[in-house]
């Protein structure tokens, strides 16, 4: 095989764009430094920052690598690899070829410490503040719902899935340190339409008219849709129509007090069948609620979000914001909405 010649590489690059690189457009359309001010003080602390060894990688790029990660659902040994051998992937870390990359443990390390300092919703709230700034939600109605996130199942005995829920840890397993260490003790099961998940939820808020979501909060996958409604909603939302599907029936005085118009399906049952006003009414309803469906049916189709391997609350949570995250950049380029570095009202601390 011959080596590349001098311009090989710009050429296909050059190939690349024409093939449509959606990284191309990605990172045409999001401003990076946006997200700086948190990540500066995240690891200006002792305690993530050492003199020791070789420098740090850019903070920034470290940040663009989890979304691409997150968006091509990699784990930290494929993403090492990818980074190595794609060429798109480099230009959209702004890596040359002669570069360092980042390894496995590197990438699990920043990872990390995003997820123990507890800031991807911190990063969240700042990429929807910057869209908030340039009045890129058109804030005419939101829309909630939630969708199962799985994790490995775990093959506990019954015993010991009664002590887990009372917050117990096996006997068992304190003697067996390694066993424990892979042990999600915070997933939950539970049942839809006679289906068994086991792992998280995902419960978002979404704008209706761009599909953007506006905010989002993890539990369990065992907690009703409707218990996190009122985590969801305030009376910022106040003016604005809420569409939610019959699960959300019975949250009359949470929606009220935020102000915002119900707009919750009806439900009928034996006793009570719904009116023909009701059904047209639930119709009409559905073509606006349908569309946070195309939410979650892109986590699930384009990004693979919907199952994760992490162990833990606190690692699921990271995990989902940041697959929350990746989705409303992927938004924005389909919105054709350029989030600049504007001036941001809050800074972390």
């Amino acid at each position: 095989m011959n080596p590349l010649g001098l311009f090989d590489e710009h050429f296909l690059l050059e190939r690349l764009t024409k093939l449509k690189d959606p990284l191309v457009k990605l990172d045409t359309y999001i401003d990076w430094n946006i997200f700086a001010s948190i990540l500066n003080v995240v690891f200006s602390k002792p305690e993530n920052s050492s003199k020791a060894g070789r420098p740090p990688f850019d903070r920034v790029m470290m940040f663009k690598l989890l979304i691409l990660q997150s968006l091509y659902s990699l784990s930290d040994d494929q993403m090492e690899f990818q980074i190595t051998d794609r060429l798109s992937f480099k230009r959209f870390l702004k890596l040359k070829t002669s570069d360092k990359v980042p390894d496995s443990k590197t990438i699990w390390k920043f990872r990390e410490t995003l997820i123990q300092e507890g800031v991807i919703e911190a990063l969240f709230h700042r990429f929807n503040e910057a869209l908030d700034d340039q009045s890129v939600f058109a804030n005419t109605g939101q829309i909630v719902d939630a969708s199962f996130v799985e994790v490995p199942r775990q093959r506990n005995t019954r015993d010991e899935n009664q002590q887990i829920k009372k917050g117990e840890t096996p006997e068992a397993w304190k003697a067996k340190p390694n066993k424990l260490r892979q042990k999600d003790r915070d997933a939950r099961w539970t049942k839809k339409n006679k289906m068994s998940f086991y792992g998280y939820k995902n419960h978002i808020k979404a704008d209706k008219g761009t599909k953007l979501i506006s905010d989002y909060m993890v539990t369990d996958a065992s907690v009703h849709d409707s218990q996190e409604l009122e985590t969801l909603i305030s009376t910022d939302d106040g003016g604005q129509k809420l569409y939610a599907d019959a699960a959300y029936i019975g949250q009359e005085k949470t929606i009220e007090s935020s102000g915002m118009r119900n707009m919750v399906h009806e439900k009928g049952n034996r006793y009570h069948k719904l009116t023909d006003a009701q059904k047209a009414s639930n119709k009409e309803k559905s073509r606006t609620r349908a569309r946070v469906e195309h939410v979650f049916g892109f986590m699930t189709n384009s990004m693979n979000a919907m199952y994760i391997r992490t162990i833990g609350y606190i690692r699921a949570t990271g995990k989902i914001g940041l697959a929350n995250l990746t989705y409303n950049m992927m938004r924005c380029t389909q919105l054709k909405k350029k989030v600049h570095n504007v001036f941001l009202r809050d800074s972390y601390a």
